[in-house]
């Protein structure tokens, strides 16, 4: 069986600037205000933008969400209101629509429920939901916009729809891999099938990424943290990670399964942003001898070296790279000058 039905069948099993994406431009400034939205991603990319929703006017959604890094950011810790760091590194915002969980540690289960948490949360944007929605409803044009899409006056569940909507629209499945995928042989080189070949056996990536958008959306402890239990009452809450919603210590220091969709893009790395590269990523797993016996709770899948070769861990480099959109190409080669 080639690689490529290899992949095709466990998927099966499993699932059973100006930046043009699917012949549109993400934007990077707002429109002119006599542009009123006629769709609910319209009207959601239009919000996603203006830092209206913001308790200063100084910062939006995507302060913190980037188009030139996939709807990422490119520090550790995004800056909120007045230069506050956030408690956790900000994830991609794109192909979000298929996700079960959302946020770190998926205290948000869907998309429009998520949308609001960062308004209202004072280490981001700092500005309760009903003040939001006065401004909304202050405003002549969010009002016309409002009542244009949704025949209604802003609320907070049609703020929460419109922003969902349009981060759902994040994502079109058009890099190299996706075309290797469905048949276009030389769509990836080389060395990034060997990755691939890696990725689904020795290098055990797929036991945790799996499916079209590479993640399981389960929550695991991968070791960042030492949860040395004579520690825990001097642990930041925001590495208690999936215990803060389930307040269950088998969870503490758990973390969701990020997607792995335009990953080149996205660095830093994981939920605290310690990790600058995709290789020193590659190679945190690789050597995963030194959290033996030092992490509490720390998942099973961790336990054993993967004994990649410098060379193998170029090869899963080079593939996870194949997995950045077309429309974001130039992006990442323009970062790596």
């Amino acid at each position: 069986m080639s690689l490529r039905n290899k992949w095709n069948v466990s998927m099966v099993v499993v699932l059973t600037g100006l930046w043009v994406f699917s012949g549109q431009a993400f934007r990077t400034a707002l429109p002119p205000s006599d542009d009123i939205p006629q769709t609910k991603v319209a009207l959601g990319e239009r919000l996603f933008f203006d830092p209206i929703l913001s308790s200063n006017r100084t910062v939006s959604c995507a302060s913190c969400h980037k188009p030139e890094f996939a709807f990422a950011d490119n520090r550790a810790f995004s800056l909120g209101v007045g230069n506050t760091p956030t408690a956790r590194n900000s994830p991609t915002a794109m192909y979000m629509s298929g996700r079960k969980a959302l946020f770190w540690d998926g205290r948000a289960t869907h998309l429009h429920e998520q949308a609001l948490m960062p308004i209202a949360d004072s280490r981001e944007m700092n500005l309760p939901i009903s003040a939001a929605i006065t401004r909304l409803n202050e405003s002549d044009y969010y009002r016309k916009a409002f009542e244009q899409v949704f025949r209604s006056k802003p609320t907070s569940l049609l703020l929460g729809e419109a922003l969902a909507s349009y981060q759902m629209s994040l994502g079109k499945y058009t890099s190299a891999f996706d075309r290797y995928r469905e048949g276009e042989e030389t769509a990836m080189p080389a060395r990034a099938i060997l990755g691939l070949e890696l990725f689904l056996g020795k290098a055990k990536c797929s036991l945790c990424h799996v499916g079209t958008d590479f993640t399981d959306d389960a929550f695991r402890n991968i070791g960042l943290t030492d949860l040395d239990t004579a520690k825990l009452a001097s642990l930041s809450p925001d590495e208690w990670g999936r215990f803060n919603v389930t307040k269950e210590k088998a969870d503490l220091g758990k973390f969701k399964t990020p997607h792995l969709r335009n990953i080149a893009l996205t660095a830093p790395y994981m939920h605290d942003g310690s990790i600058k590269t995709l290789r020193k990523v590659i190679r945190f797993y690789n050597d995963t001898s030194r959290k033996i016996n030092r992490h509490w709770n720390l998942d099973t899948i961790l336990v054993a070296p993967l004994k990649l070769s410098r060379r193998e861990e170029k090869d899963l480099e080079i593939f996870l790279e194949n997995l950045t959109d077309g429309e974001l190409i130039n992006t990442n080669k323009t970062r790596k000058k």
